[in-house]
């Protein structure tokens, strides 16, 4: 299995995608339960109670609640504009924000974050010549307040597209933040798991697309071996990731290799796996790694792999480092729900 492939599957009654790149898995997204709102979904909502203490205030939604980390400004009962943010921890209100962003494939609308951005993999003068002239017609008459970012799928993409791409979104944006009368109400559903992998997996281009092919290809077996907490590493060593309710406790371990440089190649070798397994696992939260033995020295050098290894996540992270007794703490933000809610066991 060669080659960047995305694969659009179910599992059970839920829709699923796999990024697979060279047989290994990159990305895997499953949708939730029906009654769980995805991430992006937009709603109007209206703001409820401040949370002292926390700098929040919490907001009713069409059958459930939101929290919103902003206080300022805004009074019990008035009506908002909000997007969820992530999954809702379980017993806990769904994050949301006041900060839109209507995605597409090549385009990003901002409603109150004005301005022009482009993608810094876009480098070709000429072609971001071509994609600002686009932009500046498609977004013409456009509010003064409500900003474009070009995504760098539009490496891939002609001009008709990419003005497509942000016609439709600057409409939606247009609506949407207009529509503040009424009751607690969906607005713009979240994008499940098939759309996410057709607009955020764009570029580099897939080089084969695969639909119903879970079995076949092998990609059940590469989401089943995500159930396992031990993580088999290069050199022969290995990490245990085992999700607790407070944290996320990583253990690493030199295996049979019992040489001086041991216990430094077998923590470099987790730090660079570890952003991957957080994501595929769906975890986030505080991180605790306790690292196999080495010279404190050394932990220069693991700190830079770290952060390294964790600039490729998609998701944010706080290297937060050491502790008194020698643990590695960061923490990573939560953007989906994880493996053990999404895949109850027996259910491939």
């Amino acid at each position: 299995m060669t080659g960047r492939v995305v694969h659009l599957d179910r599992i059970g009654t839920q829709a699923a995608a796999a990024l697979v790149v060279d047989g290994r898995l990159e990305e895997l997204l499953i949708d939730p339960a029906d009654d769980v709102p995805l991430p992006g979904a937009i709603y109007r909502a209206v703001a409820d109670r401040p949370v002292k203490g926390i700098g929040g205030m919490f907001v009713k939604l069409p059958g459930s609640q939101g929290f919103l980390r902003q206080t300022a400004g805004i009074a019990p009962g008035r009506r908002l504009i909000v997007q969820v943010t992530g999954p809702a921890e379980d017993g806990k209100a769904v994050p949301v924000t006041t900060r839109l962003l209507f995605k597409s494939r090549h385009a990003i609308v901002t409603p109150g974050a004005p301005g022009l951005n482009l993608s810094r993999r876009i480098r070709d003068d000429g072609l971001r010549a071509m994609l600002e002239a686009a932009a500046a017609e498609a977004m013409s008459g456009a509010a003064d307040d409500v900003g474009l970012i070009l995504r760098s799928a539009c490496l891939h993409a002609d001009a008709g597209e990419v003005a497509a791409d942000i016609a439709g979104m600057r409409a939606l944006a247009q609506a949407v933040t207009a529509d503040l009368d009424g009751p607690p109400e969906l607005l713009v559903e979240g994008a499940g798991a098939h759309e996410t992998a057709w607009r955020d997996w764009a570029d580099p281009p897939p080089d084969e697309v695969v639909e119903n092919g879970f079995a076949d290809r092998g990609v059940g077996d590469l989401i089943a071996a995500l159930r396992d907490p031990v993580v088999r590493l290069p050199g022969g060593g290995h990490m245990v990731v085992e999700p607790t309710r407070a944290l996320v406790a990583v253990d690493v371990n030199t295996g049979a290799d019992t040489s001086v440089a041991a216990g430094l190649k077998a923590s470099i070798a987790a730090a660079r796996e570890l952003p991957r397994q957080l994501r595929l696992r769906g975890l986030g939260g505080q991180v605790v790694v306790d690292f196999a033995p080495f010279p404190k020295k050394d932990r220069g050098t693991l700190d830079q792999v770290l952060r390294t290894a964790f600039k490729g996540d998609g998701a944010e992270a706080n290297l937060a480092g050491w502790t008194t007794l020698g643990l590695y703490e960061l923490v990573r933000r939560r953007d989906r729900l994880s493996l053990a809610i999404l895949l109850p066991a027996g259910l491939r």
